[in-house]
């Protein structure tokens, strides 16, 4: 509630309570003396008027905040209108309107997730087939190594004049400007001829609209300008457009990735069979060598017990020596053969788990 309907309703109120006063005040002159009766109107006059003075309190107060809060207001307003009044003669200015649509074009970019350096290059410099040099505003490059080329730097003075036009007529007209600007733009464009410069690039240049509307005002003039620039090879993209069309192109970039990661591994596996080939000829030999230095073992204890033990224990027998010469005993193991694997129904191998009780 304002300040206005508090102050009628406290009027209304005591003028209410003013007439209920009267009211009784006569009925009860009319029952009492002419002397009884002036006490309670004084009384009643004394309450209404203590009554009245807290309406004009409270009328005054609020009135007070009520021309603050309306001057706090219109400073605001001078405020913003200065401010807007600011950013349109900003937006005027060509190398202001192009490092806006830079801004926009780079938080595109951040959100489509595509990273610095690697995926796209900022402002890169070329020379175009006529010997012209180009500058556009950011290259992206797609997985198979073909690049796409973004221009920013959109006019939309036009714009600007139909949004604060106030007449129709005159709205319409600077609308049909906007949209003449804008075919001009792509003109420009197709000139440039930034997919030479850059190579191998795709066969389009892309521009780059900062907002949205823009593009839907220019289409309100003249609905045929997204085909006029697919016939100039340059294709008008919004945020929302190029969004989609870059998170495509980092999507590719992620099953390049892949794809690459998945031929490394591959390789990897080939090197480690190799090597497992390797390792599996030097376990054969050295499970050979083990074999043949087991049975050479086995052969000198014999030849140790029949040659040797035979004499040492007539020692024993004479009493000369003061404990038995201890009798090696033989090796009786085997090495365990490395198995080949058994196939299975599936495809699978397995490997046969030895019953002879070699040694593993």
């Amino acid at each position: 509630m304002d300040a206005a309907s508090l102050l009628l309703g406290l009027l209304l109120g005591a003028l209410l309570a003013t007439a209920v006063t009267l009211g009784v005040v006569a009925l009860l002159a009319r029952r009492r003396p002419a002397e009884a009766g002036l006490e309670p109107v004084h009384e009643s006059l004394d309450h209404l008027h203590r009554l009245l003075a807290g309406i004009e309190r409270d009328r005054a107060t609020a009135h007070g905040e009520l021309r603050e809060q309306m001057g706090t207001v219109g400073q605001t307003s001078a405020m913003l209108r200065q401010e807007t009044a600011a950013l349109v003669t900003a937006l005027r200015t060509p190398h202001v309107r192009g490092r806006w649509g830079e801004v926009q074009l780079r938080r595109v970019v951040e959100v489509a997730g595509l990273l610095e350096h690697c995926d796209f290059v900022e402002q890169p410099s070329g020379t175009n087939d006529s010997g012209a040099g180009v500058r556009p505003d950011l290259v992206v490059t797609l997985a198979d190594g073909r690049q796409v080329v973004v221009d920013a730097k959109v006019p939309f003075t036009g714009y600007i004049d139909a949004v604060q036009a106030t007449d129709q007529a005159v709205r319409a007209e600077r609308v049909a400007d906007h949209a003449r600007q804008l075919r001009a733009h792509v003109d420009a464009l197709a000139a440039r001829r930034y997919p030479t410069a850059f190579r191998p690039a795709a066969p389009f240049t892309v521009l780059f609209v900062p907002s949205d509307g823009f593009l839907t005002t220019a289409l309100e003039a003249e609905p045929g300008l997204l085909e006029y620039g697919f016939g100039k090879d340059v294709v008008l993209a919004t945020p929302s457009t190029l969004l989609a069309l870059l998170r495509t192109v980092a999507y590719s970039w992620r099953q390049e990735r892949l794809a690459r990661d998945a031929d490394q591994v591959l390789e990897v596996g080939r090197r480690l069979h190799a090597r497992l080939t390797t390792l599996s000829g030097h376990l054969t030999r050295l499970g050979s060598a083990l074999g043949t230095a087991m049975a050479r073992y086995n052969d000198t204890v014999g030849s140790y017990e029949r040659s040797v033990l035979a004499a040492a224990r007539r020692f024993d027998e004479l009493g000369v020596a003061e404990t038995e010469v201890p009798t090696p005993p033989p090796i009786e193991a085997t090495v365990r053969a490395l198995r080949p694997p058994v196939p299975q129904e599936d495809g699978a191998t397995t490997f046969t788990e030895p019953r002879d009780g070699t040694i593993g």
